[in-house]
């Protein structure tokens, strides 16, 4: 199959490539820099240069495709610290979508699109969330919500939801690593009250295997959980942290909180335990890699200032 991918050369994409090329696939992967493009040609991809803006160009890639694999995000948008920085690169997301879904109108070619399982606390649910949990609208949910729709219109859609910690030795921007730049600039570890809100978690090798068990074999219109853990206590991370860097770890009041987090406080308080039973069961996928506390013993994490 040949497979486009947006996202190629990030973290999740640099692992979803040799997984599809070692199961047989080509892959054509997006670029919107020289130093992508370097990166996917020496892991053996094809490249189409261009950018989530492109919309022309996405539905083209996607048409000459059998398959789309979705992983490019604007986090610098979302993350920019201006109120409305999620909703914008949710609305970049959401275009993206529509174009590389509208290419594939009638075809019944896969279309994989990447989700979040911290959606759906963040919107309000604290309970453990399954495959069959969905919100009506919001921001990148209505984008997960177009997805699924796309079925009736002839695309093999699906939605992965990554477990806000996809953790390996190939993170390095995302939360965790946010994490322990965020306990090294204060000084000190900490948790909000008893710290027994969780997050699930999935090492990247383990959701980049899934990418593919979806691609390949995924009914229309379905939701999966990249979830090898269900959830791994918040004061667990905190403490392992601490712990390797050799600093304090302190519980924290509501009120003290926002001070220690910034811009991440939304995150530090979450609490959004998941379920991938469904995902194992259908998919047959079943993790084998390191837990999110085990690759927080390893120096990877720690290893810049």
């Amino acid at each position: 199959m040949k497979v486009f991918v947006t996202g190629a050369s990030g973290h999740v994409g640099s692992a979803v490539v040799p997984e599809l090329l070692n199961a047989g696939h080509t892959v054509v992967g997006l670029a919107r820099s020289e130093g992508a493009e370097a990166a996917l040609k020496a892991a053996g991809a094809a490249v189409w240069r261009g950018d989530l803006e492109n919309l022309d160009g996405l539905a083209k890639a996607a048409t000459e495709a059998d398959g789309v694999i979705h992983l490019a995000y604007r986090h610098d948008l979302a993350f920019s610290g201006r109120p409305e920085g999620f909703a914008e690169a949710a609305q970049v997301d959401l275009a993206a979508v529509k174009a590389m879904g509208a290419a594939l109108a009638g075809t019944h070619k896969p279309l994989v699109i990447t989700s979040g399982t911290a959606l759906l606390s963040l919107h309000g649910e604290a309970r453990k969330v399954t495959e069959a949990d969905f919100l009506p609208r919001g921001p990148r949910v209505d984008c997960e919500n177009w997805a699924v729709g796309l079925a009736a219109q002839g695309v093999r859609s699906a939605v992965v939801r990554l477990a806000p910690s996809v953790h390996s030795t190939l993170d390095h921007h995302g939360f965790l690593a946010m994490l322990v730049a965020l306990v090294r600039k204060n000084g000190f570890a900490a948790y909000v009250g008893t710290g027994d809100n969780a997050w699930n978690a999935v090492h990247t090798l383990d959701a980049a295997r899934l990418y593919r068990l979806v691609l390949e074999g995924a009914p229309a219109g379905t939701r999966w959980h990249a979830v090898a853990e269900e959830e791994v206590p918040f004061r667990s991370i905190a403490e392992a942290i601490g712990t390797t860097l050799g600093l304090p770890i302190r519980s924290l009041t509501p009120e003290e909180a926002p001070g220690y987090f910034g811009g991440f406080l939304n995150f530090g308080q979450m609490h959004c335990p998941a379920s991938g039973a469904q995902t194992r069961a259908s998919l047959g996928w079943t993790p084998t890699h390191n837990t999110l506390l085990e690759d927080l013993a390893l120096p990877h994490y720690f290893s810049k200032a």
